[in-house]
C-alpha cells in the first residue's frame, strides 16, 4: 500500500486527480445503470449482512466476519457464508469451502472462516450466484457476506463498514490518489459503523482484537503468549496491515523480527528457507491455513485474534434486521 495515501495531500495524490475523477465517473455511471434498472439486483429470500470496508487494505474485517456468524449461531440462527474468494482456484463456481480443503483452491480467507465457525460458505466472484447455490444445498435462514459492500448486485438488508482506527480514511481521496474505493456517504444512517481501535467517531462502535492462547502448528499444544514474554521471535504476516500484527507481538513483551508479505500471499518453502529457524515462529491464523505443510517443521506458532464489541453493536445489528430494510449504498 502506498504510505503517501495516508499522509496529508502529496504531489502523488495531485498528480493521480484526474485518473480519481475518472475513476469516480465509472463509479457514477455504474451506480446509474443499476438505479435505471438496466442492470437488476439480487434480493435474497433471507436477510443478507454485507461486511465491508470503504478503502482498501486491511481493517479486521475477517474476525468481525466470524464475530458475526458466532453471535448470530449463539441466537439460534442457520448461519451461512459467501465469498469472492480473493485468489481461490476452485474447479467451478459457485463452490463450497470444505474445513480441509486447500487454501490455494478456496482461498485463506473463506477457509479460515469455514474452520472457524462450522457454517456453510461458498465462494464465488457473482456473490447472487453464491447466495443462490448456498440457499440451495443448505437451510440458512440468514447470510453474511465477506466482503461485497460495493457490489451492487447484491441487495444488503444490512451493511457494516469497517476501518482502522490509525488509518482511518487515509487523505480522504478515492482511487488513485487515496486510498478509498468509493466516496464516502453522506447519509451515514444507512450503514453500521466499526472502526478497528479507539474511535473518536460518535456514530462508529469500537472493536478490540483479543489475542487468545497461542497453539503449536504441528503439535497443536496451546499456551499463553506471555509464555514468550521476553523472548526473540519471528514474526510472519501476509495481510492487509501486518504492522498490527507485530505491534501486538511487540506490546506482549517479545522481541521482534518483522517478516511482512503482501495480503493473500501464496507462500511457498523457499520464502522461509533464510529465515532463523532456531527461533520460535509467530503467524496470524490466516497465514497458518497456507503454511500447514510448508512451516510445521519449525517452532511455528499461531496467533489467534478474537473481535470484541460491545453489547450497543449487537442491540443496533438486531434492530437493522427486524427493521424493514431499504437500499444501502450508492
Amino acid at each position: 500500500m502506498d504510505f503517501w495515501w495516508h499522509l496529508p495531500r502529496t504531489w502523488q495524490a495531485w498528480l493521480l486527480l484526474p485518473c480519481t475523477w475518472l475513476y469516480r465517473t465509472l463509479l457514477l455511471c455504474r451506480s446509474m445503470v443499476y438505479r435505471c434498472g438496466l442492470w437488476s439486483t439480487y434480493v435474497a429470500p433471507v436477510p443478507v449482512i454485507v461486511v465491508g470496508n470503504m478503502t482498501v487494505g486491511g481493517t479486521g474485517k475477517t474476525p468481525l466476519v466470524i464475530a458475526l456468524v458466532k453471535y448470530l449461531q449463539q441466537q439460534g440462527l442457520r448461519v451461512g457464508v459467501v465469498s469472492r474468494g480473493y485468489g481461490a482456484k476452485p474447479p467451478y463456481y459457485p463452490h463450497a469451502v470444505m474445513p480441509n480443503a486447500d487454501a490455494k483452491q478456496v482461498g485463506d480467507e473463506p477457509l479460515l472462516i469455514a474452520r472457524e465457525t462450522a457454517c456453510p460458505v461458498m465462494i464465488d466472484p457473482k456473490r447472487p450466484r453464491a447466495i443462490q447455490a448456498l440457499l440451495k444445498q443448505t437451510p440458512c435462514n440468514i447470510i453474511v457476506s465477506d466482503d461485497g459492500l460495493q457490489h451492487l448486485a447484491m441487495h444488503p438488508s444490512v451493511a457494516v463498514v469497517v476501518s482502522d482506527g490509525k488509518r482511518g480514511h487515509g487523505n480522504g481521496l478515492v482511487l488513485p490518489a487515496g486510498p478509498l474505493r468509493e466516496p464516502l456517504p453522506r447519509d451515514r444512517s444507512r450503514y453500521l459503523w466499526v472502526v478497528n481501535g479507539s474511535s473518536h467517531d460518535a456514530d462508529a462502535w469500537s472493536m478490540t482484537l483479543s489475542c487468545g492462547e497461542v497453539y503449536h502448528l504441528r503439535t497443536r499444544e496451546r499456551r499463553s503468549l506471555a509464555d514468550f514474554a521476553g523472548q526473540s521471535v519471528l514474526a510472519i504476516a501476509g495481510i492487509g496491515y501486518p504492522h498490527r500484527f507485530f505491534e501486538m507481538l511487540k506490546a506482549q513483551g517479545l522481541h521482534v523480527t518483522p517478516h511482512a508479505f503482501p495480503d493473500h500471499y501464496a507462500y511457498q518453502s523457499a520464502d522461509f528457507q533464510s529465515f532463523d529457524r532456531q527461533l520460535p515462529w509467530f503467524m496470524t491464523e490466516k497465514d497458518a491455513v497456507k503454511c500447514q505443510d510448508i512451516a510445521n517443521a519449525c517452532d511455528t506458532w499461531v496467533v489467534p485474534v478474537h473481535a470484541v464489541l460491545p453489547s450497543g453493536f449487537w442491540r443496533q445489528l438486531e434492530q437493522r434486521l427486524q427493521a424493514p430494510h431499504q437500499r444501502v449504498g450508492q
